[in-house]
């Protein structure tokens, strides 16, 4: 259905905006809704804006995010990650088109010593990774002929809030910075993210899960210890960082140790492979530094 619009939920966040950028660079038209015209946290106005309205797919990039305020928070995250996705699907499952729904690292603990595959069990560790493993059910549920979810992790970008963003102001600000450095993951671009799901609409397939982060792994450490290189050599000012164990920063939620998605699958089944995460991070740098 060409003629219709794709649906791009949280479309004032890092992947929605990236989804809907290159969409409409690509000519394809999109509605991307404010929260004041479609609150996920309220069932009666998901009902009124979905009523009567018809897309050519639906990408649900939105989330509850506040990974620690979600411990204070269970039924507003529950309400925007479990039961809003499952809305959604079933929306789309009743109009006939497909649904990707975005995911996290967050639904697994973290203990697999390999990075996850997407058959992996689901465990949760806290309040936020408890939700999103609900609505990827719900999806699952609601539209099991048409849905695509994929899960990716540590996304960043240049014009969102985020780690990188983060490093930078507070580098800026310090002259010495404590960063975990035994949580290990694969920092993602939030535009390349957004283009492996628009590929992946394009293309034939069977309902299922993905994965998709760019390529290799690192630590939070590891990233902040990159971040800065490539600050220094733009001139400016950086701090001394150095490696902590997550024991060193409690915070309320848990976090995986081990947050490495495995993106075979996204390979075998649409020839989709995600660039270095180096140079990934690198191309938002060289966005966020010009400015």
């Amino acid at each position: 259905m060409p003629d219709l619009p794709l649906l791009i939920t949280g479309a004032n966040g890092q992947v929605g905006g990236a989804a809907a950028r290159l969409a409409r660079e690509r000519g394809i038209a999109c509605e991307t809704p404010s929260r004041a015209t479609l609150d996920l946290a309220d069932a009666a106005s998901i009902h009124r804006y979905m009523d009567g309205r018809r897309w050519r797919a639906i990408l649900n990039c939105a989330a509850y995010t506040a990974v620690d305020r979600a411990e204070s928070e269970p039924e507003l995250a529950h309400a925007v990650n479990a039961v809003a996705p499952g809305m959604l699907a079933d929306n789309a499952a009743r109009q006939g088109c497909p649904i990707i729904h975005v995911s996290t690292d967050y639904v697994f603990d973290g203990a697999k010593a390999e990075p996850y595959v997407e058959t992996d069990p689901v465990a949760p560790l806290g309040v936020y990774g408890a939700s999103k493993a609900a609505g990827e059910d719900a999806v699952r549920a609601a539209a099991p002929a048409s849905h695509v979810i994929v899960r990716t992790a540590w996304v960043l970008s240049a014009g969102g809030a985020n780690f990188l963003d983060t490093m930078l102001r507070l580098g800026a600000e310090r002259d010495q910075l404590g960063v975990v450095a035994d949580q290990h993951g694969c920092p993602t671009n939030a535009d390349d993210l957004a283009d492996a799901m628009l590929a992946i609409l394009a293309r034939d397939r069977a309902p299922g899960t993905w994965h998709a982060v760019n390529g290799g792994e690192t630590t939070w450490h590891g990233l902040a210890c990159h971040i800065f290189d490539r600050a220094a050599a733009a001139g400016l000012k950086v701090p001394e960082v150095r490696a902590i164990a997550t024991a060193d920063y409690p915070t309320p939620a848990r976090r995986p140790a081990n947050s490495r998605l495995a993106t075979g699958k996204l390979h075998d089944d649409f020839g989709l492979t995600l660039r270095p995460w180096q140079d990934a991070v690198d191309a938002i740098l060289a966005e966020r530094l010009a400015r």
